[in-house]
Parts: structure tokens; sequence; C-alpha cells
């Protein structure tokens, strides 16, 4: 489905309820998996977790997980440390382009029994699950921190526990501080000190339920939203001002476009003053890489050039994101410059006009430029991807006087 996006709204104001957190989501889900006393609410209601409860409760060999990135390495080490249990991970094309090397390395030198069924080094991969002893790991920390998550989420399963051992300058450390505080949260005793984390076994959890918290990364399209516009009241639910989530630096971040953050409640409230925009952007995005490409479409809307650093892990997303958004952005006449791990943004006054964004598979093209209709009418082509994260993402865009046409 291709959509033909417009808004020539000024003031923007709406309440929105924003479906939980899929980071949250996902990681809970294996510890419940784990130890079935705990209760989860205010699940994510995205593909990524819906792939993953699917997987959770499937008692078939093979395991397919479609795009998500998130289920793949979360069973991987799930499936590894589940005595006597047999299964071949797999997923779509591009998921069988995103290495797991690393983590099935870690999961090797731990006792795991892990064979690649086609290509070295990436899905799908036969998994023999097996008793596993091992007490300590080590693991490289700047490629993904999910492998770390990964192995942080069954460590608490293993008769040992487990200490972790990272090498190298750690990337997305707010994620890794997430897994530890929901580790905490269940009642696992653990603690992340320099590069060592250390995660005490449980035999089992008390009886309780977890709340999850909704999802920063599909905020981050209402500040933008915020920002290009001349004046917003948005209202977004649920939220904390303690979040784990590390994109809840987007509150930070988005003061310089004007846009403020009240939280009352279980809500925040985001306002636009107008007449505010800044003469340039400069942000390190290495804690929160995902709200990379909504901020590069903030800076094009509201023409202001930007210097966004921190990137390398957006190469191995849904897309090559890097890439993705230069050839997206250019296509409205601004120019960009991409390194492995730096997007430079330089705007052009006038947009393009009868641009046709293309999503690559990837939710997050697809979501981030949706506010530049705000600016300029133009197609989102494979529109539907938004489902991975935010399935009512669209009926929540008409609240805000989108016009949206199917073409």
């Amino acid at each position: 489905m291709n959509l033909e996006i417009s808004n020539s709204q000024e003031n923007l104001s709406a309440n929105i309820n924003i479906t939980g957190s899929k980071s949250e989501s996902n990681r809970l889900l294996i510890l419940q998996a784990l130890f079935p006393n705990l209760k989860i609410s205010n699940l994510s209601n995205s593909d990524d977790t819906h792939y993953l409860q699917k997987a959770l409760k499937s008692e078939g060999e093979l395991i397919d997980i479609h795009h998500a990135g998130t289920a793949m390495r979360f069973l991987t080490a799930y499936f590894a440390t589940l005595e006597g249990r047999e299964v071949v991970l797999t997923g779509s094309k591009r998921m069988k382009e995103r290495p797991v090397k690393l983590l099935v390395d870690a999961l090797k030198t731990m006792g795991a029994d892990i064979s690649y069924e086609k290509n070295e080094g990436y899905p799908p991969i036969r998994i023999k699950g097996k008793k596993i002893t091992a007490k300590t790991v080590s693991l490289e920390a700047n490629i993904s921190s999910q492998y770390i998550s990964a192995l942080m989420l069954v460590a608490p399963s293993l008769p040992n526990g487990l200490e972790i051992n990272l090498q190298g300058e750690i990337t997305s450390t707010p994620y890794i501080k997430m897994t530890l505080e929901l580790l905490q949260r269940a009642g696992v005793r653990g603690v992340f000190e320099g590069n060592t984390i250390k995660i005490e076994p449980a035999k089992q959890l008390k009886n309780q339920s977890l709340a999850v918290e909704s999802d920063w990364s599909s905020a981050s399209y209402y500040y933008s939203l915020a920002a290009i516009s001349e004046s917003a009241e948005l209202k977004l639910s649920t939220y904390r001002e303690t979040s784990l989530q590390g994109d809840s630096c987007l509150s930070n971040i988005y003061k310089q476009f004007g846009v403020s953050t009240k939280f009352e409640d279980n809500h925040i409230i985001l306002s636009k003053k107008p007449g505010t925009k800044p003469k340039h952007i400069k942000e390190n995005l290495q804690n929160s890489p995902d709200i990379a490409q909504t901020i590069a479409v903030t800076c094009l809307a509201l023409e202001v050039p930007c210097y966004l650093t921190g990137l390398h892990t957006l190469k191995i997303k849904e897309t090559d994101r890097l890439e993705a958004l230069k050839a997206e952005i250019e296509k409205f006449g601004s120019q960009v410059e991409i390194t492995q791990d730096s997007l430079e943004l330089f705007p052009k006054k006038d947009f393009e006009e009868n641009v046709s964004v293309a999503t690559y598979n990837d939710h997050r093209m697809a979501m981030a430029f949706a506010p530049l209709g705000l600016k300029v009418p133009f197609k989102i082509e494979d529109a539907e991807v938004v489902s991975k994260s935010y399935p009512g993402f669209w009926e929540d865009f008409e609240k805000l006087n989108f016009k949206l046409r199917k073409c």
C-alpha cells in the first residue's frame, strides 16, 4: 500500500495512546518464558512482539521470526539454553543478511550447540538446546547491545548465573541498563560495573505483574510533528519521567526545536511555541540510534543543518539506514553526506515536489518521513511496514488532520 500524505494544519492538538515499548515487551516475554509465574501488562502490539510470542509458544522445529531482529537475538540465547529442544531459527531475506556470529560465538564458548544452515555467521541457524553451566563469557560490546541483553536475559536461568565481560567501547548503554533494571524489577540480582555485568542465578521469581511503558521511539514522531508545526499541544500516554528507554532523551534534544515536555500522571504533554528554530543541530546518538531518522527528517523539514554521529549500528538494521536516509532525503533536493557512523545534512530551502519515499522494509523510514507532510505533499511506499512496531500509526496520524490517500 502506497500513501499520499499531506497536512496544511498549522496548529496541532490531539490525545494519543501509544502501544507498549517493543524493547521492554520483548525482554519481559523472554523472562516470562523462563519464569512462567511472571505476568505482563501493556504489551506492545507490534509485529516484532507478535512474532516473538508466536515463537515462544511454538512446539515446531522451524521458527520463522520474519523481520524481528530483537527476536532473532533473544531467541538464539533462549533456545540455546533450553535443554532438549532443537529448532531452526530463520527469518526474512533481510534477516538472513543480518549477522549473528558474535552472539553465536559467545554462546559456543559457553558450551552451546549452534550451527549455520547456509551462510557462516548468518541465519538460519540450527540450535540444539543444552544445559549451560559456564560461569563467564566475553563479548565485543561495540556491535549490538541486543547480543549482550540476550545473554543477560537467560543468565538467571543458568545454574551458575553469568558474568559477562564486555570488550571495547560499549554501544547503546541505555538498552543494557534497561535489561538490568527489568531483571531487577522481576527479582533477579545483578550489577553492571565498568565493562562487567554479573547476573546471579534465580531458581524462581515471586508472583508479580510488570507494566510495560509505552514506546519512546514511537513518541519521536510526535516530537517531530510538534517541532515542524507552528504550534502544538500533544498528549501521549503512557510514559514515566524515570524511563528505562534510551530514546527518552528526546525530551532534551527537542528543546532545541522549541518543544517542551511536561510529565503529568502517566502522560507526557508536548508543547511547541511559535517561532522557535535552531540554527544547527549536532548530536551524538550512540546511545539512541533509533531516533536518528526522526531527527534528520525534522531538520530537513525545518531547513536546519545537522550533524549526527554514533550511528554505526544503523548499517545492520532492517536496511542500511544511513544509505536509505541519504537516498530519500536527497529526493527532496537537499544534500546528505554519510560515513560509517555519521550523517550530515545540508538542507535546501525549497522542496522538490511529487516525491515518492521508499521505505526499504523499514518501519522507521515510513514513520520518520511522515511528519514532513506538514511541509510538502509526498508519497510513502509500502506504508503498511509501520506494523513492525506501531500498527496503529496511520490511524493516529489521521487524528491530526493528515490527509492520507491510497495510491
